[in-house]
């Protein structure tokens, strides 16, 4: 490091240059290091390794020695973002009233918590560079949607709140490559309509859903039957639709209703008309017994037949009234021929 004017990081990221101008550093204050995905060398490596680069400059000896006594950001990354608070890898930037996410957070954090602000979009790659996420709060905001891919790095995010937003949809890969996922929570987002079959794919290790008080009418049964983990499932306050394309759905739940814990006590149906306000879990197969009423050939038979009937009896009718229109019109022709 001592014999190089600048450094180069790895990866996606890289840092700006550690040589500052000798000349800034005595005329102004001093600039700091770019937030980046790689790291400096730590004080531990074994310098014997390393090839005698000669006689340091001045200033990559200044800026060494501020490192050593930690003036300046060290390779942990552990500057903290403006208007939040740090400590022990927790970053609290909640009722902040910001309207977008910070954009340099320590390469250490654990727990991340963004809540009641006013945040509508989080930028594609965020997460990228904090490996240790695990917590990530993200409740009452302005979410409309998230970006694809966005948790691709987070492979140690377990626990997801993104309540009380405005999310319209969960697309399928959502939750992409966040296999350590125990704990997501979608509640109170009133604007959800759909969720897609394969939104929750691969997250054997899900035991926590909350799905409660959104705009859902329906939802996939193979949306929840590849989560072999789930214990809790909150799906009351939404507008369930109670129809055919429900069972397969109902039928899953009454099958776990011991092993899933659900708010069966919230869930209620919204229609059709003769199942409006019944509770979710109370329909058996028998509300469902119209939807597998099947016609045998003699019911067929009987149909055609019973159609055929009611055509010749409207044409017989048809034609009879018209004979009576007919000769009620000419007797009455005729009554006024006499009288004149």
């Amino acid at each position: 490091v001592l014999g190089s004017p600048t450094l180069k990081g790895s990866g996606p990221c890289s840092c700006l240059p550690v040589s500052l101008a000798l000349d800034s550093i005595n005329t102004g204050p001093m600039g700091s290091l770019q937030h980046c995905c790689c790291q400096l060398p730590k004080m531990g490596d074994t310098w014997a390794q390393l090839p005698w680069p000669g006689p340091p400059h001045p200033a990559v000896l200044l800026i060494s020695l501020l490192l050593a006594a930690g003036v300046m950001p060290s390779d942990a990354g552990t500057s903290c973002p403006v208007l939040c608070t740090c400590r022990n890898q927790v970053v609290d930037c909640s009722s902040q009233r910001l309207f977008s996410v910070p954009p340099d957070l320590p390469m250490d954090t654990r727990n991340l918590s963004l809540a009641h602000n006013r945040i509508a979009a989080v930028p594609p790659g965020y997460l990228t560079c904090y490996m240790e996420l695990r917590v990530l709060d993200l409740r009452n905001n302005s979410l409309m949607e998230l970006p694809p891919g966005l948790f691709l790095h987070a492979k140690r995010l377990a626990h997801l709140d993104l309540s009380y937003n405005n999310l319209s949809h969960v697309p399928a890969d959502m939750f992409q490559e966040a296999h350590g996922l125990v704990h997501i929570d979608l509640s109170h987002n009133p604007w959800l309509r759909r969720v897609h079959p394969q939104a929750f794919q691969g997250l054997v290790q899900l035991r926590d859903l909350d799905l409660s008080f959104g705009g859902l009418a329906f939802l996939s049964l193979e949306a929840l039957e590849g989560l072999p983990g789930l214990v809790t499932l909150q799906i009351g306050g939404n507008p369930w639709v109670c129809g055919c394309t429900m069972e397969p759905l109902l039928k899953w739940l009454r099958n776990r209703i011991q092993r899933c814990t659900a708010d069966s006590q919230l869930a209620e149906c919204r229609g059709p008309p003769e199942v409006e306000g019944a509770p979710l879990f109370s329909l058996t197969e028998e509300s469902f017994k119209a939807c597998h009423l099947t016609l045998s050939l003699d019911d067929y038979l009987f149909i055609a037949f019973v159609g055929f009937v009611v055509s010749i009896a409207s044409v017989a009718t048809n034609f009879l009234l018209g004979i009576t229109a007919n000769c009620c019109h000419r007797w009455s022709k005729a009554s006024e021929e006499e009288e004149i």
